[in-house]
C-alpha cells in the first residue's frame, strides 16, 4: 500500500503466509511504531482491497482479526481507526522479550554459553 509515496504495506504472494495475516503484521508494525498513530482512519475495506488489488474479504478478515487483538477499533460510520494505548505497547514489547527468552533458553540449553549469545546478538547489530 502506499500512503504519500511511501510503501507501508507490502505483500509477498509468494510466500506461505496467508494474504490477511502480513496485512495484519503491517497494520501492527505501523501502529506500534507510532507510523499510524492513535485514532486514525484506516483505509476502507474496499479502498484497501482496491490499493491491494486483492478480494475485500481478506481486508475484512484482516480487520476483524486486528479488532479482536485491539489494534484497531471500528464504529458504524466512521470506519476503522488505530488503537495504540500504552498499555497495548507494552503487553507486546512484554510479549517479544518473552519471545526472546524462550530462545536463548533454548540455545543455552543445546548447550550455548550465554555470554557467547550475547556477543553473537551484539554482533548482528554493530554490523
Amino acid at each position: 500500500m502506499f500512503i504519500g509515496g511511501e510503501v507501508l504495506i507490502s505483500l509477498d504472494y509468494r510466500s506461505g503466509q496467508p494474504l490477511y495475516r502480513q496485512i495484519m503484521e503491517g497494520y501492527k508494525r505501523l501502529i506500534l511504531s507510532g507510523a499510524i498513530v492513535e485514532n486514525e482512519r484506516l483505509p476502507s475495506v474496499r479502498e484497501l482491497a482496491s490499493m491491494l488489488t486483492i478480494n475485500p474479504n481478506t481486508i475484512q478478515r484482516a480487520y476483524r482479526e486486528l479488532e479482536t487483538e485491539g489494534y484497531v477499533g471500528s464504529s458504524p460510520g466512521k470506519g476503522v481507526y488505530a488503537m495504540c494505548s500504552d498499555a497495548l505497547r507494552e503487553h507486546r514489547i512484554e510479549d517479544i522479550f518473552g519471545t526472546i527468552s524462550a530462545e536463548i533458553q533454548k540455545l543455552i540449553d543445546m548447550g550455548r554459553d550465554f555470554e557467547e549469545i550475547l556477543s553473537q546478538i551484539s554482533a548482528s547489530f554493530n554490523r
